[in-house]
């Protein structure tokens, strides 16, 4: 049996709208197809399944198995021109495209001029739109049909033409090195994550530094200097320099501020630019631009002008809401973020079926660290089996590794003593497989795994030599990062001052923004 979240077609249902399947079988209707048509038949059955059941719709009687794959075929591409006329998704992009389309069609039917009338408006348009790539065919449509229809009122229309092509050209070669770039990078970061030794930095910087192309900036259109952003971005994160990553993500979203019509065409960009604006400003804990970042955007989303759809709904809920969690570990306000667990787990719920797993884990981390910040140990515990057990996640080992360092920590707090030594033999083991171990997850393995030595009176004693052998780290350029994912100086602290955690990082919190 097929699985529900691999068969394309229903999982294209399932993403319809009530309007969109009113539409859908409104467009039917207007084909003029009989209503016991057997691909509405099959649309009909597919909206009202719960799981994608192949058995249950050869036993339905529609069709015969050696037809199906055939008629969900058409299906999801009937599907597919119905949403192509939904006004929703008659954005700009798609409007050039389909004025392209109806060029190219009075061109085959010999109707040069009107062709030409209709091209050079489009041209326009995308433009103006920095949608260099649909102009750029374009003009090589126009320069096919001067081939055959010279214009006599404009003499030097073939040098015209020749020109724009080639600086349109040039810009699409710089957008695509950028861009190639910028993708290399990003796909370093998921394969290797972060840089861990000064040979791994030189190796990141030399190839960063032979693939940035050259180039004027004040000679870049807004998609060159977006894909220039993000590859800088991507570089800074690599290396750790989030200064530097900050510096690039406000370039990337200070662009769009610049350019208000680009949010609109291209919102999904916007959403991941304040994203990662943010995610650097919690990394350097620059608290009141945090919360000013974070309320722009929310404002933005909620706006009436702010393209909607599932997609965007989904980012949207995804990048706020983490976001939201992360500004309480900023501030040390873990109570006053509980709720945000309810809304977090109703979104995952809602839109599971477009965020990835990876995503969903990080999500969970964060929801432990919160349980974990505000003293409720044993919830953390709950959320950190959900990342700890899940053998199909594919996802930067590190993540698992913190998620397997704080459950020790959380077991430790909770007092659950024979939890403890089997946590510990098992997140041992993976370390080791791991083969990748921080110094600070070294020390804080090494604490944990002699604690049953300890005697209560010397606890204290020990707690100062591991706060004093990690202080050391807290600074250090391919260490620091541990205590992003896990605030255990914080936490020692805790125990040396015999006070919450969250208080501790309250006062840190509030130091900072003196």
């Amino acid at each position: 049996m097929t699985n529900a979240q691999r068969d394309s077609l229903f999982v294209l249902v399932k993403s319809l709208s009530k309007s969109e399947k009113r539409q859908f079988k409104l467009y039917v209707g207007r084909l003029g197809v009989n209503v016991d048509a057997k691909f509405l038949a099959l649309f009909n059955l597919l909206d009202k399944m719960k799981l994608y059941n192949e058995t249950q719709i050869l036993d339905s009687g529609i069709v015969k198995k050696a037809q199906l794959s055939n008629l969900k075929a058409h299906l999801y591409k009937q599907i597919l021109v119905s949403l192509r006329l939904n006004p929703v998704n008659q954005n700009i992009r798609v409007q050039i495209r389909e004025q392209l389309d109806f060029a190219t069609i009075l061109y085959q039917k010999g109707l040069y001029k009107q062709a030409l009338k209709l091209l050079d408006k489009a041209k326009s348009v995308a433009i103006d739109h920095e949608e260099k790539n649909v102009a750029y065919e374009i003009v090589e449509l126009e320069k096919i049909i001067e081939t055959q229809y010279i214009t006599r009122s404009i003499p030097d229309r073939a040098d015209e033409l020749a020109m724009q092509a080639k600086e349109l050209s040039a810009h699409n070669v710089m957008t695509s090195k950028l861009s190639n770039l910028s993708l290399q990078l990003y796909g370093m970061m998921l394969k290797v994550g972060y840089v861990r030794s000064d040979e791994d930095l030189k190796a990141v910087k030399d190839y960063f530094e032979s693939h940035l192309p050259i180039y004027d900036i004040d000679k870049l259109g807004f998609r060159e200097k977006l894909w220039l952003y993000k590859a800088h971005l991507w570089y800074s994160l690599l290396i750790q320099d989030f200064l530097s990553s900050y510096k690039y993500s406000s370039k990337w979203v200070d662009l769009f501020y610049e350019n208000k019509e680009m949010i609109y065409l291209n919102p999904v960009f916007f959403l991941k630019g304040n994203h990662y604006l943010l995610e650097s400003l919690f990394f350097v804990k620059y608290s009141s631009q945090f919360k000013k970042t974070l309320k722009n955007l929310e404002e933005i989303v909620k706006s009436e002008a702010f393209p909607k759809n599932d997609n965007i709904t989904s980012l949207a809920f995804l990048y706020i809401n983490s976001n939201k969690l992360n500004q309480h570990f900023l501030d040390g306000t873990f109570e006053k973020g509980l709720y945000l667990v309810n809304i977090v787990e109703y979104g995952i719920k809602k839109h599971r079926a477009r965020i990835d797993e990876h995503h969903i884990m990080v999500l969970y981390y964060k929801i432990a660290c919160l349980y974990f910040g505000h003293g409720d140990n044993k919830n953390c515990i709950v959320y950190l089996k959900k990342i700890i057990n899940n053998k199909n996640l594919k996802m930067r080992e590190d993540l698992m590794c913190f998620a397997r360092v704080l459950s020790l920590v959380a077991h430790y707090e909770a007092g659950m003593d024979y939890h403890l030594e089997v946590q510990l033999k098992s997140t041992y083991k993976f370390l080791l497989k791991m083969n990748d171990l921080h110094a600070v997850q070294k020390e804080m393995i090494k604490f944990l795994r002699g604690l049953g030595d300890i005697y209560p009176g010397d606890l204290k004693n020990e707690f100062q030599k591991l706060y004093n052998e990690l202080k050391k780290y807290e600074d250090h350029p391919y260490e620091k990062r541990a205590f992003l994912y896990l605030d255990i100086l914080s936490w020692l602290e805790s125990h040396l001052e015999n006070r919450p955690v969250s208080e501790i990082i309250r006062e840190k919190a509030l130091a900072v923004s003196r």
